[in-house]
């Protein structure tokens, strides 16, 4: 190995210390500026260790940047020992300052640090004359990408670094570390196939065991036919070949009834090697939650001095493990709900003194085991809680919700609302949030990872968010069913019961179908129908009765029938790639022992997506439930005119079309008109100026119109309910059910 070589794995190596050396110093220094007496006196002291240590490192690797500013920190820690120096939160911020300075220059690339180095420069420059007795004044040390100081706070919050999350005692590529675990993974389907063949084993064991038994019953018959037939003729000779087959079957019979047991034993043998080996390696893989929540305290400090807000976090279960590639994806989450509660929650120091609670508001972080392989985690605060008649009203405006349903939410209902895209109480975007999007990711996130999200939030009180994830993502428990001579997965801990339902138990309700259980109605859907299966026959097994799985997530359930269940099984869950990464219903696959590879349900997605799949009605329920409606359709273009056109009459709508708003507004005089469906860029009369003429016309001002369109901005969503629009629905994401469910709403 060369000299250049060495110097390069020298670096790595010193890059991990640092890493941690830093985490270690910016917590100290938390510490330090909060705590009193011995403990701050051990604060220091860690502090001051691991400035040298990290001169020293820095040293020995040739990076003089980094062993400066160490240098000159340590120094600084040496004056404060002295008690030269006196302590301030503006002392403190340059500090974080110096420490941010030497993470970046650590992320920097090899040669692009130039920025970095004179920023450290400067910071140096700053400690040294802090040390010599100056004021301090971070304001004069800026970073290059930093703007000029703005007379009110700035809003501006640095992004935590997105470095890999790194285990304390064991330094290996998370690369490395990630392919020996999808090895060891893969030996799962090892098992399930082992599994397999010996299922085949015993079944021609018993095929055998069969063919014995309707030899012994004709035994006797030969052996008669033998004492009659003279030695040497034709049937004597096949009387010696069939007790040559019989004997010869019977011991092919022992034989493949030996490799069964043979099969069994090591099958068993294979298993438990199997599950000890994945069992040690998601050991392997799994993290303290302290790895993820030790950076939360550093930025919840600059983001609360930003606002000119108090703010204390409480911490509680880091101890608790957890996959690494959960704990990965619930980084930006987590992030997101820590900065909601400084924004939109807490208040500021002198309106929370004069609600009588303390100046600093506080955030709990909670993370703790629940039963069955789950891990909860808690962020709750203390602060005034979500105004739900803002959520309703926004959620109102943005087409969400209907007026009509803003009365008859309960509390409940109306706190799920923040989690639709685009529903926000911020009265402004910030950098820290107000976008109305965060949440909807944050749910999208856990769901993902096949969580739960639950909330509560009591006003002037705060408000909680509750986590339920599992422990790890490898494999799970699952529920083979069949529906239509194709098989699914279900996700055990969605699995709330099976039941045996009769025809005449099924009702009507809305004209939905609906069972019985436990004294209130549950809604019926088809599975084969959800995913457009050709249903050839009644799966009611000829005696009236239907089988359906009820699943469930929190509070919410639905029934759900299918044809079989096969049984319970280890599920290994393996990726649809990106290309299918967002099939509706459908969160993954697994490949059965047989080598069929069987989907997994999103149940999830199933609960919470518009099922347009519920069991046919009859006749005359159906004549009953539905009146004919008419529907306006404005559209330009001739293929989306006539799409709109065909999916509103398949509902049974009556649809007449125009090409632009001008002809449109003609037409709505020809006629009675239940709803109008338009486009917005438009020739003559755009979809917004349509709007705007219907509203102000007296006989047209109660139709109801759905704007459906290719401007996606939230300047353009605004602009159109301001035109008067009832819904607004864009064609990047447009979704034939809730177009079917937002029309079904509004007439």
């Amino acid at each position: 190995m060369n000299e250049e070589e060495l110097l390069k794995k020298l670096r790595e190596a010193f890059s991990g210390e640092a890493e941690e050396r830093l985490a270690s110093l910016s917590s100290s220094l938390l510490d330090l500026e909060k705590a009193d007496g011995e403990e701050k006196a051990r604060a220091l002291e860690v502090a001051f260790r691991e400035a040298h240590s990290l001169k020293g490192a820095a040293r020995s690797v040739n990076l003089t940047d980094i062993e400066t500013i160490s240098q000159a920190i340590e120094g600084v820690f040496a004056a404060m020992k002295r008690d030269e120096i006196p302590l301030s939160g503006e002392l403190f911020d340059l500090l974080h300052h110096c420490v941010r300075a030497i993470e970046d220059s650590l992320a920097a690339p090899e040669g692009e640090g130039a920025g970095e180095m004179g920023e450290i420069a400067a910071l140096v420059s700053r400690l040294q004359e802090v040390k010599s007795g100056e004021d301090v004044k971070v304001s004069q040390v800026r970073t290059r990408e930093e703007p000029a100081p703005e007379p009110q706070p700035s809003q501006e919050v640095r992004e935590l670094p997105n470095k890999p999350l790194a285990s304390e005692s064991v330094r290996m590529s998370t690369a490395k570390l990630d392919s020996l675990f999808l090895k060891a993974e893969e030996l799962v389907s090892l098992k399930l196939a082992s599994g397999q063949h010996l299922t085949n084993l015993r079944d021609v064991v018993r095929s055998i065991e069969g063919w014995d038994k309707r030899w012994g019953g004709i035994e006797g018959e030969l052996r008669v036919l033998n004492k009659r037939a003279q030695e040497g003729d034709e049937w004597g000779n096949l009387s010696r070949f069939l007790d040559w087959n019989h004997d010869f079957i019977r011991s092919l019979g022992k034989e493949i009834w030996g490799l069964a047991k043979r099969s069994e034993q090591e099958g068993r043998t294979l298993g438990l090697m199997v599950d000890d080996l994945l069992d040690d390696m998601k050991r392997v893989t799994m993290l303290p939650f302290s790895t993820l929540l030790d950076i939360f305290p550093r930025m919840i400090r600059e983001i609360s001095r930003d606002q000119g807000k108090e703010v204390d976090l409480i911490v509680e279960g880091g101890e608790v493990e957890i996959d690494r590639r959960i704990l990965e994806e619930m980084r930006d989450p987590i992030t997101h709900l820590l900065r909601n509660s400084i924004d939109h929650a807490l208040e500021a120091p002198g309106k929370r003194e004069k609600q009588g609670k303390p100046r600093s508001g506080t955030i709990h972080l909670t993370v703790s085991q629940t039963e069955g392989g789950k891990v909860k985690i808690l962020i709750a605060d203390d602060g005034a809680g979500i105004d739900l008649a803002q959520v309703k009203k926004k959620a109102a405006s943005l087409g969400v919700i209907t007026e009509q349903d803003m009365g008859q939410l309960d509390d409940r209902d109306a706190l799920s609302l923040i989690l639709q895209s685009g529903v926000s109480t911020s009265p402004i975007i910030t950098e820290i949030s107000g976008r109305g999007l965060g949440l909807a990711i944050v749910q999208e996130k856990v769901q993902k990872l096949g969580g739960l999200l639950s909330m509560d939030s009591v006003p002037g009180r705060g408000t909680s968010f509750r986590m339920e994830l599992p422990v790890t993502i490898a494999t799970f428990r699952g529920i083979l069913v069949q529906v239509a001579d194709r098989s699914f997965i279900v996700p055990s801990s969605n699995m709330d019961r099976t039941l045996r339902v009769h025809k005449d138990e099924i009702k009507t309700v809305e004209n939905r179908a609906t069972i019985p259980l436990n004294g209130k109605a549950l809604s019926l859907v088809d599975l084969a129908r959800v995913f457009g299966l050709n249903q050839e026959k009644d799966n009611s097994a000829g005696n009236g009765f239907l089988t359906v799985v009820v699943l469930g997530a929190g509070e919410r359930r639905i029934g759900f029938r299918v044809d079989e269940v096969l049984g319970e099984q280890e599920v290994l869950v393996k990726g649809l790639g990106k290309q299918l990464s967002n099939v509706p219903n459908i969160s993954g696959a697994t490949i059965l022992g047989s080598g069929k590879v069987v989907p997994i349900l999103n149940v999830n997605d199933l609960l919470t997506s518009p099922l347009d799949a519920a069991l046919p009605v009859s006749g005359a329920e159906a004549a009953e439930g539905k009146e004919e409606k008419s529907i306006l359709v404005v559209e330009d273009s001739i293929t989306s005119r006539m799409l709109l056109k065909s999916i509103l009459e398949g509902e049974g709508y009556s649809v007449k079309t125009a090409v632009d708003g001008s002809e449109a507004y003609t037409t709505l005089k020809t006629g009675e008109f239940d709803l109008v469906v338009s486009d917005i860029e438009m020739p003559k009369l755009d979809g917004f100026e349509l709007t705007k003429k219907i509203r102000t016309d007296k006989k047209y001002a109660e139709i109801p119109v759905i704007l459906v369109t290719g401007l996606e901005t939230q300047e353009d969503r605004e602009k159109g309910i301001d035109a008067g629009a009832n819904a607004y629905i864009v064609k990047s994401s447009f979704d034939q059910s809730n177009l079917l469910e937002v029309i079904k709403r509004m007439i």
